[in-house]
């Protein structure tokens, strides 16, 4: 029986070139769970504390106060993916999550759109904590740049000085029936990496792992893993779709699911993504040394339908890129068809 030992990489000694044992928790890691809790960030705790309470202040708020800043347009309902509501709602069969959600874009700021923002202490503080969280982001990519054995700035210079950063703030209410709902069905996160900033008491985040015990018919069994409750100061990366493309699927965006619905809880989560201008195929470099470990979707550029396909495999529960791969190979199969 497989023990799973959840994993936990110190910033701060990883960021010492010569600390090749804080390097190789990190490849552990990356391996094994494709998420994990770092200390040594840097980020104060008070800091922290208090985005997580104004949080919840937010979403406390009576419901008048919070739609000011709602993610439909009054003329006509349509959802845009920025402000207060629920995640976008295509068909009735949808699953749905039960959860209230904020989404900002934090950077460029120059992208930023105030309509959203709600004035209040989410707000001041997030100006303070999105430079602490983005900071978190570069030490990780400089370490798994590193696991590769690239210079630090490899990954860096492929998300650009213009790449985005956008905050969700996440609220999971307390649910009468927390057996036929999720707080926040299956998914991986459309990002380089995720900076998530967990609730102080309550668990409910849940990975996908592959257990290592085949059946007896020879495949191999999966199975929901809890994320612990993180402790006091740790903050988790979660690995991006856009980073198992760059990175042409040595690094792999973990399936993962908020599952506990019976306590209310609440997260803050930091989506790193590339500059629009730079296309996310695989290095020639990624392609050789990894071509064992590649996925047929991956070396190529970045896939033509993402941003439309995050949201279409987000409402079916499924891995964007596994969604992806049918959906442009059954593009390109009616192209040849059709030639």
């Amino acid at each position: 029986m497989t023990i799973w030992s959840f994993p936990t990489v110190d910033l701060q000694r990883l960021s010492d070139p010569d600390d090749v044992e804080e390097l190789a928790k990190l490849r552990s890691a990356l391996e094994s769970w494709g998420l994990f809790a770092v200390t040594g960030h840097g980020v104060p705790e008070s800091l922290m504390d208090g985005i997580l309470d104004a949080t919840r202040e937010f979403f406390h708020l009576p419901a008048e106060e919070k739609l000011k800043h709602a993610n439909r347009t009054e003329e006509t309902g349509e959802f845009q993916p920025e402000g207060y509501g629920v995640d976008r709602v295509d068909t009735d069969e949808q699953v749905l999550d039960w959860c209230d959600r904020l989404y900002l874009t934090v950077e460029p700021e120059s992208e930023r759109q105030p309509r959203f923002w709600p004035p209040s202490s989410v707000s001041t503080l997030l100006h303070a904590y999105a430079p602490c969280s983005a900071r978190v982001a570069r030490l990780v990519l400089r370490g798994m740049a590193r696991v590769l054995g690239f210079r630090e700035e490899f990954f860096l210079g492929r998300v650009g000085e213009n790449g985005g950063t956008y905050a969700r703030f996440t609220y999971y209410p307390p649910c009468p029936r927390p057996d036929l709902v999720y707080g926040l069905k299956p998914h991986t996160d459309n990002s380089v990496v995720t900076v998530l900033l967990l609730d102080r008491d309550v668990a409910g985040l849940q990975v996908l792992l592959k257990k290592e015990e085949e059946e007896e018919e020879g495949k191999k069994r999966q199975r929901w893993v809890d994320v612990p409750v993180l402790r006091r100061g740790e903050l988790l990366v979660v690995v991006g779709d856009e980073m198992e493309i760059m990175s042409n699927a040595a690094f792999r965006a973990p399936t993962h699911r908020v599952g506990d619905q019976r306590r209310q809880g609440e997260d803050v989560a930091g989506h790193v993504l590339p500059a629009r201008s730079r296309a996310q195929g695989a290095e020639a470099g990624l392609r050789s040394s990894w071509t064992r470990r590649a996925r047929p979707c991956t070396g190529r550029s970045r896939p033509r339908p993402f941003g439309d396909g995050f949201w279409d495999a987000f409402a079916l529960g499924e891995r964007t890129l596994d969604f992806l791969k049918v959906k442009i190979e059954k593009q390109d199969d009616e192209v040849a068809r059709g030639a």
